[in-house]
């Protein structure tokens, strides 16, 4: 097939392009990042159309106003400009794959030109259940939306023009079907990840600090303040919380046992996972964390909340018990979650693998099979 693809960035739709090519399809990727880029994640360079030479210095300008009062209007402007741009530039396809607010101008285009099948990627949740998530966070209480009308008004016209929307988890499938799109016309595919950076790793000696580990940006979408508090409601005495990322809008605790370190490149993360005995995510509203996987990956066992994903992950494992999952917001039973894998965890010895067969499945390699077995036969 004739396939093309739109997004602003790299996403997990380089990953995808690379694995439709490496398949026989016939990939164009339409994005900001350059050819060089996407070479480095084995995305042949015939398949990347840049739109950057046109948007460069708006893309640059969006980096730049990422943390002011002009980021919101800022994302308006490039998601409006990549659309357009993509529409003028879109090549006769049999399939248009485009990230959400992405791509309603290029969706008319080439329906109208080509007649192409339609198929919008959406990374979390409706958004109008996003919005409604969203705006209830301590910070958003203020009035100000965390997702803008203008994202809505985008999205909730993609998602009626679709032909299928892809989404990565259960939870954000759930929520689309409450909010009235029939579930035939969604597809549920979880991400891959390059477990190759991710082998096995020795337990910790039994003298270790006991150690719950929190990967990604420490944010309240996270639930990084519901990770504190149940953190310091653990049964378990002396347990250390160790975070490695970036920090956003919560703030890092004071107290004796916590760990922040600074953002580091994936290959570099094993070094973490190897001095941990659970990886902890008390998110409100995320799709699909990858770094659950890569935990597991690592030997992790899993506590997570409702709403990141961990269920999906859960159906693929051959010990279920790998992975615990709480209700959002509820601290206390995050708290005896976060107990009862750590009692687990600290009951093994040698090399830890908790992924076993299921590392097959949750490949790039696994998740493109899946893609294109929904392309051919619908």
């Amino acid at each position: 097939m004739r396939i093309a693809i739109v997004s602003s960035g790299r996403l997990w739709l380089c990953d995808l392009a690379r694995e439709l090519s490496l398949r026989g399809h016939r990939v164009r990727f339409y994005s900001l990042v350059p050819p060089w880029r996407t070479r480095q994640f084995g995305l042949p360079g015939e398949c990347n159309h840049w739109l950057g030479p046109s948007l460069a210095s708006l893309a640059a300008a969006v980096r730049a106003w990422s943390r002011t009062s002009l980021a919101e209007r800022a994302q308006h402007w490039l998601a409006r400009a990549v659309d357009r741009g993509a529409a003028r530039a879109v090549e006769d396809c049999d399939v248009l794959i485009g990230a959400s607010h992405m791509c309603l101008h290029t969706i008319e285009a080439v329906r109208a030109r080509c007649g192409a099948r339609i198929i919008l990627e959406r990374g979390s949740r409706h958004i109008l259940s996003q919005r409604d998530i969203l705006d209830g966070l301590p910070r958003a209480r203020s009035g100000e939306p965390r997702v803008p009308d203008w994202a809505v008004r985008r999205e909730l016209a993609e998602y009626a023009l679709a032909d299928r929307i892809v989404v990565p988890s259960k939870h954000a499938e759930e929520s689309f079907i409450e909010h009235g799109v029939p579930a035939r016309k969604l597809f549920r595919n979880p991400y891959g990840v390059d477990l190759r950076m991710f082998p096995p790793t020795p337990a910790p000696a039994a003298a270790a600090m006991p150690t719950v580990l929190m990967a990604g940006w420490w944010s309240l979408r996270k639930g990084c303040d519901l990770l504190v508090e149940a953190w310091r409601a653990m049964r378990t005495p002396g347990v250390r919380l160790l975070h490695v990322g970036d920090v956003h809008d919560c703030p890092l605790p004071s107290y004796p046992h916590f760990e922040h370190h600074e953002r580091v490149h994936q290959s570099r993360l094993t070094r973490w996972y190897a001095q941990a005995h659970v990886m902890a995510l008390a998110s409100r509203e995320e799709g699909l964390a990858l770094v659950q996987v890569q935990g597991l990956a690592s030997g992790l066992h899993l506590a997570a909340t409702e709403r990141t994903g961990a269920e999906d992950l859960q159906e693929f494992l051959d010990d279920p018990q790998a992975v615990a999952i709480a209700p959002v917001d509820d601290a206390a039973a995050f708290a005896a979650t976060l107990d009862t894998q750590l009692q687990r965890a600290r009951s093994r010895t040698g090399l830890r693998d908790l992924l076993g067969g299921a590392r097959t499945q949750l490949t790039w390699q696994a998740y493109g099979l899946r893609y294109d077995t929904m392309l051919r036969h619908g």
